[in-house]
């Protein structure tokens, strides 16, 4: 261990884990987010991080159900209760008024999985339609007077394993220096920190977590395959959603007309078009005009449906380079589909990731080190989203000209408080920041992000400048 694994472990002592190569290789075969796996490892986690292998594969093997495990069969043969960390697709029906589920990972399809009313009133929002995590106990309730046999799930418990305490995480930041912290982040994004080249290279890779932490960001990255970037937006947050390939409707992402349920849009902090050369995005115009409207002002509505959220917008895709690793088309955006070929939907999109100055993921990029635990990392993160305390600080810092466009404006403020919440979640008030390290960490990289969402809007319409106002701090 070193002085960073010593520091993590003494001022985070509840919230930190020791995590290596060998621990995650005890998860092999069980398809299970990280924030789970932190949490089950830490649960057989002794003070000084040692993990007890053996009890934690008894437990997985208990209550984790591997993919394509035939649960029914044994459900139905064994006859008793069954106890599970799962994840769970609820969906109510409207004709009977019956809340069915179902469970991805297993043979259960949602016309066979059925949720009492008493565990749904219970769970207040948990339950209500959609995806979620938690601690499930299932029977098998047997056909009876013509009654067809279901599972029946007959208790419920979100999986929300922490109470966050913002202050004391806020407070904490300021027993490390702004390189450990950096650091921390990237270890807490499950990497080894020794493996970038530099502290540019470290700051572009934590702009991954910006719509993380910031409501209503949205970022474009592009960047050749194996950086990790997949990764990042898969496994960090019960609150982030992926979609990689496939169709992608207007229904889905905001508002089902027909069957009244919200879209998720609606019930996630953010969303990610993954490998979005490859996704179907169903009548085009009707989308890219809903996704407009809604990247301008966070709301949007679907006939009498009017929805708002704070979920930003996050486009992963591939770049083609040249033998000297930079992009071979000076408009980045050319191999993407026609869909993100319009500047005013580009202009909507607040900062750029330029992915390809990012390494390819290497074996000394895997985490052996203390880290913050990904459930409470991410709690943390949510919990920052909304903050009241810095949109003033960022008003206060920021000497804005009047004539400035009102989207750049809009683009860099919000880079700038996300990077605020990152780098110095203690700051609460200008005073607690030095001018210089705030233009440095915060406003360089803003402008920067939302400089070549600006430069590329201008090679593919030469209505728009790529200059961007002259902001600066006080």
């Amino acid at each position: 261990m070193n002085n960073l694994d010593d520091k993590i472990k003494n001022v985070f002592s509840n919230e930190s884990l020791f995590k290596s190569p060998a621990v995650n290789s005890i998860f092999s075969g069980y398809n299970l987010p990280s924030f789970i796996k932190d949490w089950i490892a830490k649960k057989f986690s002794d003070e000084e991080g040692k993990i007890d292998a053996e009890s934690l594969k008894s437990f997985l093997e208990e209550h984790i159900v591997q993919k394509g495990v035939k649960l029914k069969g044994s459900l139905i043969k064994d006859n008793r209760e069954v106890t599970l960390l799962s994840r769970i697709i609820v969906e109510p029906d409207v004709l009977t008024g019956v809340f069915k589920f179902s469970i991805p990972d297993t043979d259960i399809k949602s016309n066979e999985g059925i949720i009492p009313m008493y565990v749904v009133n219970k769970n207040k929002e948990e339950l209500l339609g959609g995806e979620t995590w938690g601690i499930i106990k299932l029977v098998y309730v047997p056909p009876e007077d013509k009654q067809r046999g279901y599972i029946e799930m007959i208790d419920f418990k979100p999986f929300q394993p922490y109470e966050i305490n913002l202050d004391y995480y806020r407070e904490s930041r300021e027993e490390f220096t702004t390189d450990e912290w950096i650091d921390v982040l990237i270890r807490s994004m499950e990497y080894n920190p020794d493996g970038f080249e530099s502290t540019q290279q470290k700051l572009l890779f934590i702009s991954r977590l910006l719509p993380f932490i910031e409501s209503n960001l949205n970022i474009i990255e592009l960047a050749p395959k194996g950086t990790g970037k997949s990764y990042v937006f898969s496994n960090l947050s019960k609150y982030a959603w992926l979609v990689s390939g496939g169709k992608i409707t207007r229904a889905q992402l905001f508002y089902n007309v027909s069957s009244k349920q919200s879209g998720i849009i609606e019930k996630y902090d953010l969303v990610t078009f993954d490998e979005i050369e490859s996704i179907d995005f169903g009548e085009e115009n009707e989308l890219q005009g809903a996704l407009k409207n809604y990247l301008a002002s966070g709301t949007f509505t679907m006939a009498s449906h009017k929805g708002t959220s704070s979920a930003g917008l996050v486009l992963l895709g591939n770049i083609q380079l040249n033998e000297y690793k930079k992009p071979i088309y000076s408009n980045h955006l050319f191999d993407l589909p026609e869909f993100f070929q319009s500047s005013a939907l580009l202009d909507r999109f607040h900062g750029f990731i330029e992915g390809w100055k990012l390494p390819r993921i290497k074996e000394n990029m895997k985490l052996n080190g203390y880290t913050l635990n990904v459930e409470y990392f991410s709690e943390i993160l949510h919990e920052l989203r909304i903050s009241p305390d810095f949109p003033e600080i960022i008003g206060d810092l920021l000497s804005i000209p009047k004539t400035a466009d009102t989207r750049d404006t809009i683009a860099i403020k919000r880079v700038c408080s996300g990077y605020l919440k990152l780098l110095f979640p203690h700051v609460k008030s200008p005073n607690d920041i030095d001018k210089d390290t705030f233009k440095q960490y915060c406003l360089m990289p803003a402008l920067q992000m939302r400089g070549i969402i600006r430069k590329q809007a201008s090679l593919i319409d030469k209505e728009f400048s790529e200059s961007l106002p002259e902001i600066d701090v006080v």
